[in-house]
């Protein structure tokens, strides 16, 4: 598959993607696309670009274009999706993660520079009006949701304004989590779960 990650970072998820084809990226900010770069050997091609307007690659198609937690960054999310649906290859998709919930905006989001926290009514209705089809939607980190949540509500409640939870917790704790957030990967092989920290889409063309 020609694969595109959109808001590439500092290149983490490169290496896995290309697991499933051949890989190219996009981000916006110079220092995370020069450590990116660095990091990876230059073994992937990641241009400097901005959503909506600046989006490289526009002579080529995608069977695949990834956006992990990056268009909640963004100011103009419906003209992004647009965008990029021009670098779609027939029967490509678009897998986006956002987060959910507008009732958790906190401190956390303050600190990451969010722009919003979604719905999954507004997220369905941003897909349609970007004349995407939602082939699937559904909310994951669900096993941490109680936990997330409580600390989220704890910092709004408090008016804290460094976010709780920023900090590695010691490895074995850290292990812990990771192992309970990963196996959600076997739950959602068959079903949409009901509630979560984050929204996952899979998006296709009409």
């Amino acid at each position: 598959a020609r694969i595109l990650e959109v808001g590439s970072g500092t290149g983490g998820n490169l290496h896995m993607l290309a697991a499933f084809g051949h890989v190219s990226a996009m981000e916006m900010d110079a220092t995370a696309r020069s450590i990116c770069l660095k990091k990876t050997n230059g073994k992937f091609d990641v241009r400097q670009g901005f959503c909506p307007n600046d989006i490289p690659f526009a002579d080529e198609k995608f069977d695949l274009i990834c956006m992990f937690d990056v268009l909640e960054h963004i100011d103009e999310d419906v003209a992004t999706l647009v965008a990029l649906k021009r670098l779609l290859a027939d029967g490509g998709r678009i897998l986006i993660t956002v987060p959910a919930y507008r009732w958790l905006w906190s401190a956390h989001d303050e600190f990451l520079h969010h722009k919003r926290r979604y719905s999954s009514a507004e997220f369905r209705n941003k897909v349609a009006r970007a004349d995407f089809h939602l082939a699937r939607v559904s909310y994951f980190n669900t096993i941490l949701f109680p936990i997330a949540a409580l600390v989220r509500l704890k910092d709004k409640m408090l008016g804290n304004v460094k976010p709780s939870g920023g900090d590695v917790p010691p490895e074995p704790i850290n292990q812990l989590l990771k192992m309970l957030f990963g196996s959600e990967r076997f739950f959602l092989t068959n079903i949409n779960l009901p509630f979560g920290v984050s929204l996952l889409g899979v998006l296709n063309n009409k």
